[in-house]
Parts: structure tokens; C-alpha cells; sequence
């Protein structure tokens, strides 16, 4: 007895045979779905017992096609369990050579709709879920089905850490595949300057591993996502972790202008122990009004955080703990997964000019406002953070960012509704709030005309010289030389 699955693609075939009365519209998609499907299958036949293939509705497809929200995922034909880079090489050769379209999900927290889902043969790096730390070499290696909070709670017991990302929930492959701001970058840099070799399943199946000796591909993964082929492993450097301070504050709306003036101040502070991030969301008719404070010891000097620490709060949650918990904190923030949706967009500064400051408060307040009367659910977030100024001397020539010779604050816009209708007026708004206060920092003297923005942090249908500068040019060169069929150019992204 056949499977469902193939019962389904047989009867496909035989109706288009017998002359499907459907539309031809309706006749394309069942073409296409028994391509896909046939894909799929092939795939199940070609790979070994480490591997699995899961159709809907299981609950491995489920969880294989789901994202942090619902905007990003996408029902695919099939979801594929790689177990091993062998079984992950036959499967690119197979969607290359069937041309089928793909994407790839690590941690799942991809915004961008299509960047990591498809209609196509879903791949999800779940299986590579290794954490090993080599304390010999102080190294760790890190697979890409991790996510980062996963990472760090494997790693405290050992007092070590990695550069990762700043919340829970963010996947190991697309932070070091795309940059990596992390709260301890002012120390020890962005997450690809800390990547000592990547195990790569190239684009027309080869398996490789990549070092510093090879020019080309080891300056495109450092920045430039998924061009490249498939990363199954992670060897990153490590250091001694001790407990860390930090934690939230809730400021009331009456203290903006002090919240301002802290976070103005602070930036004079050079100390690359620390971190500080404001938080600024209106939604349900209010501006919420928060700073996120951290410092790499247990405990931060005297008077380095007065500015915020005086200010008066709604509520503060502030503690010497480890650095894993205090990352855990953020799910007391995040919306429940499922039916919210969200795009993020960066928005490069300088500096956090009074200013720019009130431009970003002003730009939150009208379209928190405007999008609030199409969607009672939608918030307008900001995140306002600072870095030092040697933020990227810590690392060398890399696809992202193109420019080390200045610091740039990334500062990230996120918006989240529940109305699918309005994804193109919420994509809209996002992208005349950037330009405002890039308009903003223009005329506050601040060097952004060609500021790159985080690639993590673009939202789609940013043009790829606004994320990798005059490094496009050289991306394409090795895009093309590592994969001339353009097999990479079936899972979606930004593509050189």
C-alpha cells in the first residue's frame, strides 16, 4: 500500500493525465506540488538512517516549518532532518539538480518572510545540535540547530563563554553567519571575529572546512549568510566567564527626557565591560519606556550606571547572576510565539544625539499610533544601543561590516502585529521611520550617508550596497565562483 503522501502525488499526476478541470493556475500548482513532492522522495530514498523526511501534519514537520513568528514560516511540501553533512550533501545535490526551491532553518528567528521558509523542501538543522568545548585549544564548537540561550546554559557550568546574541531564542547559524553583536562585542568584537573554521557543505555537495587560509570563502561567511552553502559546524573561541551584572528598568513616561539624558551621557563612558540599551515601545496608546543594563563582572565600578540607576522606575529587575539567566530574562518581555508577526529594520547611527533620540521617540509615537488604528494588537518597538568606538577593531576584513574604520550603533526597529492584511503597510511604515531619522542624523552632522546596516537587522527588500557597501562587487565574485549553478539562489535571503 502506498503512503499517503505518495497516494496524493500519484493521483496528482494521474489527474493532470485525465485533464484536471481546474483553473490554470490551479493546473500549475498541482504540477508544481507533485515536483516537489517527487523531490522529497528522492531525498527519503538517498539518505541514511541519521536522516529524516517528515510531511504534514506531523508534529516533526510542525515544529520543522515554525518560526518565532508566524510571518516568517511558510508551508513547505516537505521538512528534511539532515543527521549528518553526508546525508546534507546528498540533499543539495538532489534540490540543485531538481532545481527545487529550499530554505534552511537554524534557530528559526528570521523576520523576513522567505529568508528561511519556503514552498518548497524545508531543511531544518535540528540534528546539529552539538555543544563541545576544547579547553586546550579554547575553542568551543557550536552546531547550528542551537539557539544561543541554549549555548549559554550548556556552557556556565564550565566558566566559558562564546559571542553570541543578546536574547533567547536566536539562533547560533544566522548570528554568525550575519555579524553578531553580542553584549560582550566591545571586549572581544562581533561573532565572526571570533570564528576560528566553519564545516561547510558547499553548494554543489562538496564538504569542506574553512579556515583563515582560505581567502575568499572565509571573508564571505563572515557576513554574508546563506550564499555559501550549508555551515554544519561552529569552532568559535571561548573565554573565562564569571557571573555578570545587569538587568532591566521600567522608567514611568514622565521620565523620557532623564531616560535621554542618561543614555546621552553614558556614551562618553568608555568602558568595554559595559553595555547599556533603551527600549522605547508604544502600543495599547503608550509609550513604554526601558533600559537594559550590563556589565561583564559581578559587579559594575561606582557611579558607572547612576545616570539610569537614579532615575525613578516602574519596576526594575537588576542582579549579579550568570550570564545565562540574564539572558533568560528577555522571555519575561517577548510575545508569545503563534499568531504575532514582526519584521525588524535597522536604522545605523553614530551616536544617540538628543536629537536623534527625539526622533526616534516622535517616529515611535506616530506610527505606533497609525498602525494601531488598523491593528489594535500592533506595537512599534525600538532598541537604542551603543557601542564603543572600537567595536570592530577587534577583527579583520569580512563581508559585513565593510567599513571597521568607525563604530556604528545598529539600533533595530521592531514592529509586531496580528492582521496579515497589513504586512505591506507595516513593511512601508518601517521603511519611512528609517529614512526619517537617517534624515535626522544627516543633519545632525553624524558620517551615515553610506552607514551599513546590520544585515540581521535589514529588513527585506534592502538593497545589498545598504548592507555590504563596496564589498558586493567582491561577494559576487565569490558567490559565482563557489556556485555557478546558483543552487544557494533557490532558498531565499539576500543574494550577491
Amino acid at each position: 500500500m502506498l503512503p499517503t503522501t505518495s497516494l496524493l502525488c500519484a493521483l496528482s499526476l494521474a489527474a493532470l493525465a485525465c485533464g484536471y478541470p481546474g483553473t490554470l493556475e490551479d493546473r500549475a500548482t498541482l504540477v508544481t506540488t507533485s515536483r516537489f513532492n517527487a523531490t522529497c522522495h528522492q531525498i527519503a530514498a538517498a539518505i541514511s538512517n541519521a536522516s529524516e523526511v517528515f510531511y504534514p501534519p506531523s508534529p516533526q514537520y510542525v515544529s520543522d516549518i515554525s518560526h518565532t513568528y508566524a510571518s516568517s514560516s511558510q508551508a513547505s511540501i516537505c521538512s528534511v532532518e539532515p543527521g549528518s553533512a553526508d546525508d546534507l550533501s546528498k540533499i543539495l545535490r538532489i534540490i540543485g539538480s531538481t532545481r527545487t526551491p529550499f530554505a534552511v532553518k537554524g534557530g528559526g528567528h528570521a523576520s523576513n518572510p522567505g529568508f528561511s521558509s519556503t514552498r518548497g523542501v524545508q531543511i531544518s538543522l535540528a540534528r546539529f545540535d552539538k555543544t563541545a568545548i576544547n579547553s586546550t585549544s579554547g575553542t568551543v564548537e557550536l552546531g547550528p540547530g542551537l539557539t544561543w540561550d541554549q549555548v549559554y546554559t550548556a556552557l556556565d557550568p564550565a566558566g566559558v563563554n562564546v559571542i553570541g546574541a543578546r536574547i533567547p531564542g536566536v539562533g547560533v547559524a544566522g548570528v554568525t553567519l550575519g555579524g553578531g553583536f553580542s553584549y560582550k562585542s566591545n571586549e572581544y568584537g562581533l561573532s565572526v571575529d571570533n570564528v576560528v573554521s566553519y564545516d561547510l557543505v558547499l553548494p554543489n555537495g562538496t564538504i569542506t572546512s574553512v579556515t583563515s587560509n582560505d581567502t575568499d570563502l572565509w571573508f564571505g561567511l563572515r557576513g554574508g549568510l546563506n550564499n555559501f552553502g550549508i555551515v554544519t559546524n561552529f569552532v568559535v573561541k571561548s573565554y573565562p566567564q564569571t557571573k555578570v551584572w545587569g538587568g532591566f528598568m521600567f522608567y514611568p513616561p514622565n521620565q523620557l527626557a532623564a531616560v535621554k539624558d542618561a543614555l546621552v551621557r553614558y556614551q562618553r563612558k568608555q568602558d568595554i565591560k559595559a553595555s547599556a540599551a533603551v527600549l522605547l515601545n508604544y502600543g495599547s496608546g503608550q509609550l513604554l519606556v526601558g533600559s537594559f543594563l550590563f556589565y561583564d563582572a559581578p559587579v559594575p565600578p561606582q557611579g558607572l550606571f547612576d545616570d539610569f540607576l537614579t532615575i525613578p522606575t516602574t519596576s526594575k529587575n537588576i542582579s549579579t547572576t550568570s550570564f545565562a539567566d540574564l539572558i533568560l530574562l528577555f522571555n519575561q518581555l517577548n510575545p508569545s510565539p503563534g499568531s504575532i508577526r514582526n519584521y525588524f529594520c535597522g536604522v545605523p547611527v553614530t551616536q544617540y544625539s538628543p536629537a536623534v533620540f527625539d526622533a526616534f521617540v516622535n517616529q515611535t509615537k506616530f506610527w505606533g499610533a497609525y498602525l494601531a488604528s488598523l491593528d489594535k494588537n500592533a506595537t512599534v518597538g525600538v532598541t537604542l544601543e551603543p557601542f564603543d568606538s572600537g567595536v570592530f577593531s577587534h577583527g579583520s576584513g569580512s563581508a559585513y561590516p565593510p567599513d571597521r574604520s568607525q563604530a556604528i550603533f545598529p539600533s533595530v526597529l521592531g514592529y509586531t502585529w496580528t492582521n496579515a492584511s497589513i504586512d505591506g503597510i507595516v513593511a512601508s511604515a518601517m521603511r519611512k521611520e528609517s529614512a526619517a531619522i537617517h534624515a535626522v542624523a544627516l543633519a545632525d552632522g553624524q558620517n551615515v550617508s553610506h552607514a551599513a546596516v546590520y544585515v540581521n537587522y535589514a529588513l527585506f527588500g534592502t538593497p545589498l550596497e545598504d548592507i555590504y557597501g563596496q564589498n558586493v562587487p567582491r561577494l559576487r565574485k565569490i558567490r559565482a565562483a563557489i556556485d555557478p549553478e546558483d543552487v544557494m539562489g533557490l532558498a531565499g535571503g539576500f543574494k550577491f
